[in-house]
């Protein structure tokens, strides 16, 4: 690099010049200090980045200028001339690299790096400088700063101690403070380097270059690393000291038998040759990609061989076992996809391959993985990919020289492993991604992940070249017409998909309603003829399932030219097979009918009929065994032998590489009741059938011949087609309680519970909680003799962590300094056998047992009973009396200390006597307790002269009081005549010198005496904190439950925690905690009012007032508000409480390296102090645990110097083990002009100075982003995992410490027995933290809650259908990322990426379990927009489900009851959602069907006059059940289980107060319209619902814009039908029938339309709402225009709103959908006083003749002319329409039968007819556009939205009329917050200057 000279300004110009410097040095400081305040802190090592190498942008930072620059501030001091030389070169490294200083930042760092530089040349006194000599200035000051600082000796030091295999933590520490001395080292030889340059050959150029090549510890030191330091030896990381580590990194050294490189080859000189050098040779892999699966098989080989649990040796080896589990792991998917495909696997057998070759093996498939990039979503092509890698592998080391193989080697001679093997795959996957058209294009219209990874599923993907070719079909890129189809599923849009995946439910639904209707309709008499009859199940099974084969047939349309010829076979016989079975059997049984009917024939029909059934339901019951039940499998596997029954297997269930064998143990979870829901119902429906004559009301065009259908549709749908759902609904409710009962929930559910309790947690928590090492480590002080020893050792292996949980519970601010006083366990670990209990179950017990001495007339024995009743106080009242002893010997001496051993010996010497209450005197006890407190109370304070005589004085006192008062008189006279004490007395010696404890132990028992004796509160409030006692309580709780005993942490399996972030917050700023909101509301405020108790603890712990940490830029404060929001900064704090759990476990287990033992004694065997500084500890909990966040645009935000990103640097400096991912993109010009982009996935931490320190950088072969924005984000980052096991957590989780602890439990469960099969997922319990916001988060909170506790209970047991609902669950690592990964990316159908994981793991045999004994914390949407669109978003996600391959093959694949437990707790959840609204419907439809053909009249007569009560009760049966009750059910046993009966029913009753009811009935709502217009048209997408604090009142306009067509529109439907129906329908009682036939109809109508503005903050209130009247009309009115966002007009907004429809099946279904609304004009005619009883079919036709008019008046009334001429015809024109419309409305009501009534109706009739218009004009746009008549139906589109939102408005401005109204809203919306102290009325009004006031 060339050396540029610093400018010089002339002489002419330095005056100007100066000044100008000295702004821009102040300029500069002030930046500087405002970045170092903004983003830097403090690192890790406590040290800031100081100066200006602090402010080094973003784009420099790749460089090392930063460490030059931090190098010249670190001996400026000392040598400001090197410091100067230093900072030039710094500078001309900026100029290089940015001359122009385009990069963000660069000219103000280059400018204020100048001023720097001045002012060191300002520091020579204007002597000249001559920078001839810089280069030997440079060399002496390094020679003499390395001699000085005695490196050359501290690193022989060094060596020695890293070849003796042990670590020092003495030596750690001294290779911590080494690393600085290091840095500028390098420092000043990167300089002198480019100084010296590389051809200078003077004797300091060589000496420069032999040192910088041969000095491993300056690079080994600094050179950055991940967890283990393998590229270069260090000191600093006791981690390379572990054995384990050591023997893992010596089994993937270079064997002597592997191949020789050849010479050409580079290798790392600064580590000794691997494995994993001859695999980048070879294959081309990138370097970083190298080093990050290095270090992934060490700790992968390593953790494998801890567990082993064998001895260490003094050279550590890893034993074979250990690899053979982690190579048989790795490739188990591998082996078994060879398996499959019948292919050869890569070796020939396992017991054939050596420890080395096992190795090797399992690098190159980690290295394949490492760099696929996208193509990790595509596991079998992994597998293709190293089947053929494996075997070039095996050619090349049976080879004497290592030769790359020609799959790697590119054009230009280089090997690439990325651009020859993934970038073909990956540019093909790249194209047809690109044509989805952003989500928008039908599925079948390109291929997905899936459809490129099952053509590796069969055997032709074996006939593929290798390398793969450009031209084979696999790699084809689609052009216009010609394309590769898709690969064995073709996902269309259809809602057939339900049918064909669940054809088995349908069917069985289908055929036993046949059957047991056909039952019922024969009284229940079974005969032969009855049996006859039922027999007409067989064609009808025949029939449904050739339905199926057609649909088979039909929906595989688009992937037969890549399907496999078996599966096609398989579709073509199926449907042969079924449809002449279907049409043989349906003629036979139509030939036994006529045998029926004919009285004289044989039966001979019949018994062929029977016969062919009886066979075919033989042969189809053994095939369903052989497959389905778990208990014939053995004899299924047996069966495959011959081909007879492979072949019917086959043909029965189809076989695919995933899916087989999900069987588990038989049980008997699955039952289902029909008989009594048809029952009630068959008698009416018989009377209904057999009605003849009827008359109708109507032109009766659809009930002829066909007995009245219609009319038995209406009354049986609405009831048959929801009952399995509320079956399982309640069946899930009472065994989720029953298992939750069992398992042990909510036993400890209050605070009372909790402290009676607290005596048996210690030793709970040592049998689940505590290692066994750690058992074994920590030897009784004394010989266990009794019960009371062991519950004394319990409690000092106990008080540590408790001790520990309480110290989070302070920092978190939940709880105060004195709650953490109260709350905190002694250490138990003294010689005392009395255990020490916390001071919250001790304190106010001394004084009730004074009470109850100064009451005792009985003896001691009586005494001591009644206050053993309570045994806490028998505690107290023995730890004051030890505890006195103890304390006064500690403090006295001389005769002082005889007087008090004597004391004590009388005292003891009575009580074994049983004559306590005769030696002391009861009533002055009280007495002599005050002077003990004084004394006390003096001690506990730091000493001093004047608290030494008062603490003498005390003790006088204290003497006397005993002697003389306490003591009976004759043990009194014996003390003062003791002649030694007498004579110290009168000499003034007794009690003159008090000795002030000194040690910590006897501290600490004073200070907790004098509060044992002084709180007289009673503590049974404590903690105050709701969270704190919830998670105090849950914990205790737990440690009762089933658990797995945890490994010691250096055996327990690895795990990393892993957290997709985009852009949503880090950390508040001040800006966003002090903005206020339009009502004058910030955060800050908002959160003091909410959290008032925490926000007082956070300012005694900072010891601050409100007022100072407001007035200032507090970052505590910005990290105290951030932990209450859901920030990435509260999930990081969470999660990093692993790390600081096993740390704490680890440091307890004492694990020693080396036989080091640091100094550790006995008597503070139980101390935690320096836990978290322990270089031992910190270690283990780095091996065992890795946090990685994948920032995807962490890059973009540095480069844009965005807020996120330095807060995402701040918590990467607060938490050294936080590693972050990001997708770096560089940009590069090309020589045409264009620009190309280069991507990387980087990780990065903070180094000691706080600076992001680049670990690995992995280039991708393109944008990372081909499919869903979450698993991409998830996938590029996942190769930074590692362990054995990872968590899943999104960025709106928390975690808690006591949680944290019990992680290893949990991880046990991978090992347990868990039926058939290891668990693959484990769920995990959430508790949702959001609840106390508002009344809509604690109904969100309970409604979700209930889902991720009882729901996921049920689902995983007894059921076994639980997926991976999203974030807290732990995957096994290995099984999944050799599957495919930890979630789906294909665009669109894998939108709810999280539930295919599950669906994944389940389908390859994996297996899914929940866990309730650990929780973690999650938070959810707050306000109802948020909600919303959080549930279309989970509501669409569903609906994309219901076309996936992964539904369809569960659907197909479980046994029959698994199904069925699968469909109703997946889509079938939403499909029954839908069908509750579908019900609502078809119920009133069926009704106004009833009314208007006047059917409902002649029936209801005639089954008076039948007597049929049964017809006359189903005809006016109301709902079984009310909207959104069925809903509750499962909350509210989940109340009762954790909370009590009580709590649980006032819960509900607060509840539907808050009306919970018409919450959940809009939820309803919002899923059914979101799920069924996703799988009609598509657009599921995924929706921001953002998660601030929702307290601002959101506008009208907005509301009607999100809800108008989901629910508004409905609701308008529905109650058009009530007022239709109650206007023409027929009961006997009048309108109270109506009233509660249609009751919950209404509610839903009222919920639909008004819960927006019910839940909307100041909705009622009356400014509010003329401001958004006004808003609303102004958006209503606006015309728009291109361009213009739906937001700000209503056109633009309604034609967003008409996109969905695109495709022609989806203008046919709407063209279905809209003919409904032609039923009201139809049947409302004919009601009319005008028409009589005229039922001519031309009266519909007239009807249409004025519909015409009244629209071709609209048009006359809305058209508006530009012509000024015309203008003033038409507003004549329009005036006499006007006055011709009303007189002949006149004319028609005086002279004909029409009446006022009639009028009205009309209006009923001709609004949904006008709406159907509307609809069908929407439909088919271009046609209307065509005929030009689209400006008037948009026009009448806004008049129709004009008009549903006046009838909204309407009411809403009525009752903002009404002050209270608002005042009653604001209680009911906040009224949780109100319990906790929130003054919402303050908030609402924003009026802070009266609160401040």
């Amino acid at each position: 690099m060339s050396r540029a000279r610093v400018p010089r300004p002339s002489r002419g110009a330095r005056g100007e010049v100066r000044s100008v410097y000295d702004n821009w040095e102040r300029l500069v400081r002030a930046t500087l200090q405002r970045e170092q305040l903004r983003g830097s802190g403090q690192g890790p090592g406590g040290r800031p980045v100081e100066g200006i190498a602090g402010a080094v942008p973003p784009s420099l930072v790749s460089t090392n200028i930063d460490h030059i620059l931090q190098a010249a501030n670190e001996i400026e001091d000392e040598d400001p001339n090197v410091a100067r030389i230093l900072c030039e070169q710094a500078y001309t490294m900026a100029q290089n690299l940015d001359p122009s200083s385009a990069g963000r930042g660069v000219l103000q760092f280059k400018t204020g790096l100048m001023s720097v530089i001045k002012q060191k040349l300002a520091k020579k006194d204007g002597t000249a400088i001559d920078r001839g000599h810089d280069i030997d200035l440079l060399w002496e000051y390094y020679v003499r700063f390395k001699r000085r600082h005695r490196v050359d000796d501290i690193q022989k030091e060094h060596e020695r101690w890293r070849e003796s295999g042990t670590f020092s933590t003495e030596m750690g520490v001294r290779a911590v403070q080494m690393k600085k001395v290091y840095a500028t080292l390098k420092a000043l030889l990167d300089v002198l380097a480019v100084l010296v340059g590389e051809s200078a050959s003077d004797g300091v150029g060589r000496l420069v270059r032999k040192i910088r090549k041969s000095d491993a510890t300056l690079g080994g030191e600094l050179m950055p690393y991940n967890i283990v330091p393998v590229d270069a030896p260090s000191l600093t990381n006791a981690i390379s000291f572990f054995p384990e580590v050591r023997a893992a990194i010596s089994a993937i050294g270079y064997p002597s038998e592997f191949p020789r490189f050849s010479v050409d080859s580079q290798v790392s000189q600064q580590k000794n040759q691997d494995m994993f050098d001859l695999l980048e040779f070879v294959f081309g892999f990138q370097k970083d990609n190298i080093r990050n699966q290095r270090e992934n098989v060490i700790l992968a080989l390593a953790n494998a061989q801890v567990r082993l649990g064998l001895p260490a040796e003094s050279e550590p080896k890893v034993d074979e076992k250990a690899v053979t589990e982690v190579f048989r792991k790795v490739l188990d998917n591998y082996i078994k996809w060879c398996r499959y495909l019948g292919a050869r696997i890569a070796w020939n057998s396992l017991e054939a391959l050596n420890k080395n070759r096992k190795v090797i093996l399992v690098s190159l498939y980690y290295l394949i993985w490492g760099e696929a990039a996208n193509v990790r979503f595509l596991p079998e092509c992994i597998c293709y990919i190293f089947h053929h890698m494996a075997k070039d592998l095996d050619a090349i080391l049976d080879s004497q020289n290592a030769v790359p193989p020609k799959s790697c080697i590119c054009a230009d001679g280089s090997v690439s492993y990325l651009k020859q093997v993934i970038f073909p795959i990956y540019e093909t996957m790249a194209v047809e991604a690109a044509s989805n058209n952003n989500g928008k294009a039908a599925h079948s219209a390109w291929r997905n992940y899936d459809d490129f990874n099952e053509y590796f599923w069969s055997p032709s993907c074996l006939e593929l070249k290798w390398p793969l070719k450009d031209d084979s079909s696999f790699l084809l890129k689609p052009k216009k017409w010609k394309r590769t189809g898709k690969t064995g599923f073709v996902e269309h849009r259809t809602f057939l998909h339900l049918y064909r995946s669940f054809h088995r439910l349908w069917i069985f639904l289908f055929l036993m309603f046949q059957a047991l209707t056909i039952i019922a309709f024969y009284d229940g008499h079974i005969n032969l003829n009855t049996f006859k009859v039922v027999l007409s199940v067989g064609p009808a099974f025949f029939i449904l399932h050739f339905i199926e084969s057609c649909l088979d047939v039909l929906l595989m349309f688009g992937a037969y030219s890549t399907t496999r010829g078996f599966a096609i076979s398989r579709l073509i016989i199926r449907f042969i097979w079924f449809g002449c079975s279907s049409t043989i059997l349906t003629y036979l049984y139509l030939k036994v009918l006529d045998e029926r009917n004919n009285r004289n024939s044989d039966s001979t029909y019949f018994r062929i009929y029977t016969l062919i059934l009886g066979v075919y339901v033989v042969i189809r019951v053994t095939f369903a065994a052989l497959v389905k039940i778990p208990a014939c499998h053995t004899l299924s596997d047996m069966s495959d032998r011959w081909p007879f029954f492979q072949f019917f297997k086959w043909i029965y269930e189809e076989r695919y590489f995933v899916g087989r064998g999900l069987f588990e143990k038989t049980s008997s979870y699955a039952r289902y009741v029909f008989y009594w829901m048809i029952k009630p119902l068959v008698d009416p429906t018989k009377v209904i059938v057999e009605l003849n004559g009827l008359q109708y009301s109507w032109h009766d065009l659809v009930s002829k011949g066909n007995r009245n259908a219609l009319t038995v549709l209406s009354l049986w749908a609405p009831i048959y087609l929801m009952d399995i759902h509320i079956w399982y609904t309640l069946l899930s409710a009472l065994v989720g309680g029953l298992l939750g009962a069992l398992g042990r929930l909510g036993e400890i559910r209050s605070l009372d519970m909790f402290h009676k309790r607290f005596e048996s947690f210690p030793e709970a928590f040592v049998k689940n909680l505590v290692s066994s090492q750690m058992k074994r480590s920590i030897p009784n002080r004394l010989p266990a003799q009794d019960s009371k020893d062991m519950d004394r050792d319990f409690a000092a292996k106990f008080s540590p962590f408790w001790n520990e949980i309480i110290k989070s519970l302070r920092e978190e601010d939940y709880i105060s300094n004195r709650e953490m006083d109260l709350l905190s366990i002694p250490s138990n670990s003294g010689t005392w056998r009395l255990v020490q209990w916390p001071l919250f179950l001790l304190t106010s017990k001394i004084p009730l047992a004074i009470d109850l001495a100064l009451d005792c007339k009985d003896t001691q024995t009586d005494l001591w009973s009644r206050i053993s009743k309570d045994k806490y106080m028998a505690y107290a009242v023995k730890e004051v009396y030890y505890s006195m002893e103890r304390i006064l010997l500690s403090v006295v001496d001389g005769e002082g200390r005889l007087w008090v051993e004597k004391l004590f010996q009388e005292l003891n010497n009575s009580i074994s006597v049983d004559s306590l209450v005769v030696t002391i005197t009861l009533k002055k006890l009280q007495l002599v307790l005050t002077r003990f407190s004084a004394l006390a109370g003096l001690l506990i304070r730091d000493e001093t002269p004047e608290l030494a005589i008062g603490a003498s004085k005390a003790a006088h006192e204290l003497y006397d009081v005993v002697t003389h008062d306490f003591l009976t008189s004759n043990l009194s006279e014996q003390l003062d005549s003791w002649q030694l004490l007498a004579r110290a007395r009168n000499e003034g010696r007794l009690f003159s010198k008090i000795s002030w404890p000194r040690d910590r132990e006897t501290r600490e028992q004073v200070k907790r005496l004098y509060l044992l004796l002084t709180v007289k509160d009673s503590a049974t409030n404590i903690p105050k904190n709701l969270e704190a006692r919830r998670r105090l309580q849950f914990f205790a709780n737990s440690l009762f439950m089933n658990m797995p005993s945890p490994n010691p942490v250096s055996e327990m399996m690895p795990f990393s925690v892993f957290t997709p972030y985009y852009s949503e917050t880090v950390l508040y700023s001040s800006l966003d905690l002090r903005v206020e909101n339009e009502d004058g509301i910030s955060i800050l405020f908002y959160l003091q009012k909410i959290f008032p108790d925490e926000w007082e603890n956070f300012l005694e712990r900072i010891k601050s007032t409100a007022d100072a940490v407001e007035d200032n830029d507090n970052l505590e404060l910005r990290f105290w508000a951030s932990y209450r929001g859901q920030t990435l900064a509260r999930t990081v704090r969470g999660m990093m409480y692993y790390r600081r759990a096993l740390m704490l476990q680890s440091y307890l287990e004492k694990r020693y390296l080396g036989g080091i033992e640091d100094g550790y004694s006995g008597a503070d065997y139980m101390s935690t102090q320096g836990y978290e500084l322990s270089p031992e500890s910190r270690a283990q909990a780095d091996l065992k645990f890795t946090y990685v966040v994948s920032c995807q645009i962490y890059g973009q935000q540095k480069q844009k110097g965005a807020q996120e990103a330095a807060d995402i640097a701040l918590l990467m400096q607060r938490n050294e083990a936080l590693r972050v991912a990001f997708i770096h993109v560089e940009e590069n010009a090309l020589a045409d002009g264009t620009i190309s982009k280069e991507f990387y996935s980087k990780l990065v931490k903070a180094d000691a100075n706080g600076k992001d320190q680049e670990i690995y950088s992995i280039k991708l072969p393109g944008d990372p982003k081909l499919g869903e924005g979450k698993p991409e984000n998830q996938n590029h980052a996942i190769i930074f995992t590692r362990g054995d096991a990872i968590q899943t957590i999104d960025m709106n989780q928390d975690n808690y410490l006591e949680e944290a602890m019990k992680i290893r439990n949990l991880l046990e469960e991978f090992n347990g027995k868990h039926d058939l099969r290891a668990p693959t997922i484990l769920g995990v319990r959430e508790h949702v933290f959001t609840g106390s916001v508002s009344s809509l988060a604690w109904f969100m909170s309970n409604q979700e809650t209930s889902f991720v506790t009882l729901g996921q209970r049920v689902l995983a047991y007894p059921l076994k259908v639980r997926m991976h609902y999203g974030h807290p669950d732990v995957f096994d690592r290995t099984f999944h990322i050799t599957r495919g990964g930890i979630s789906k990316a294909s665009r669109v159908i894998n939108i709810s990426e999280d539930i295919y994981a599950g669906f994944n793991s389940t389908l390859r045999q994996g297996n899914i379990t929940h866990h309730e004994y650990i929780q973690v914390g999650k938070g959810r949407d707050v306000g109802l927009n948020q909600i919303a669109l959080f549930e279309g978003k989970v509501a669409g996600g569903n609906g994309e489900q219901v076309l996936s391959r992964d539904v369809y093959r569960l659907g197909q694949l479980f046994d029959f009851f698994r199904m069925l437990s699968f469909f109703f707790t997946t889509v079938g959840y939403y499909v029954c959602t839908m069908m509750t609204v579908l019900t609502v419907y078809i119920f009133l439809y069926g009704r106004v069907y009833l009314a208007l053909s006047g059917l409902d009249s002649a029936i209801s007569t005639k089954a008076r006059m039948l007597g049929n009560t049964a017809l006359d009760a189903a005809l006016n049966a109301q709902f079984l059940v009310q909207i959104g009750v069925f809903t509750a059910i499962p909350m509210i046993m989940g109340f009762i289980l954790e909370l009590g009966l009580m709590k649980a029913v006032f819960s509900f009753v607060t509840m539907q107060l808050q009306l919970c009811a018409v919450f959940f009935t809009f939820s309803l709502g919002t899923r059914t319209h979101y799920f069924g217009r996703t799988i009609l048209h598509g657009g599921a997408k995924y929706k921001a619902t953002g998660r601030g604090f929702v307290v601002h009142h959101i506008k009208f306009a907005e509301n009607y814009r999100l809800y108008s067509r989901s629910h508004f529109v409905k609701a308008l439907e529905v109650a058009l039908l009530l007022i239709v129906y109650i206007a023409y329908g027929y009961t006997r009682n009048g309108v109270s029938s109506f009233i509660l036939l249609t009751v919950s109809s209404w509610i839903l109508v009222i919920s639909w339309l008004f819960a927006p503005y019910i839940f909307n903050p100041s909705g009622f209130e009356w400014q509010k709402t003329v401001e958004d009247f006004d808003d609303w009309t102004a958006w209503l009115l606006y015309k728009g225009g291109v361009g213009i966002k739906g937001e700000n007009s209503w056109e633009s907004w309604w034609d967003e709103e008409q996109s969905h429809i695109q495709t022609l099946r989806g203008k046919i279904l709407e063209t279905i959908l809209s003919l409904r609304f032609f039923i009201f004009q139809y049947g409302i005619v004919y009601k009319l006083h005008l028409t009589g009883a005229d039922t001519s079919l031309a009266i519909y036709g007239f009807s249409w003749v004025v519909l015409l008019l009244i629209v071709m008046i609209f048009k006359v009334f809305t058209v508006s002319p530009k012509k000024t001429q015309i203008q003033l015809m038409m507003r004549l024109t329009q005036g006499i329409a006007a006055i011709g419309l009303i007189a002949g409305l006149v004319l028609v009501v005086a002279l004909t039968n029409l009446t006022i009534p009639d009028l009205f109706a009309c209006v009923l009739a001709i609004i949904p007819t006008g709406w159907a218009i509307l609809c069908l004009a929407i439909t088919w746009k271009g046609l209307v556009r065509t005929l030009g008549l689209w400006d008037s139906v948009r026009e009448i589109a806004r008049m129709y939205d004009a008009g549903m939102g006046m009838v909204i408005f309407a009411p809403v401005a009525f009752l903002s009329w009404f002050p209270f109204v608002s005042t009653f809203q604001s209680r009911l919306l906040f009224n949780q917050a109100f319990s906790r102290g929130l003054e919402i009325s303050l908030i609402l009004a924003g009026n802070k200057a009266n609160v401040q006031a």
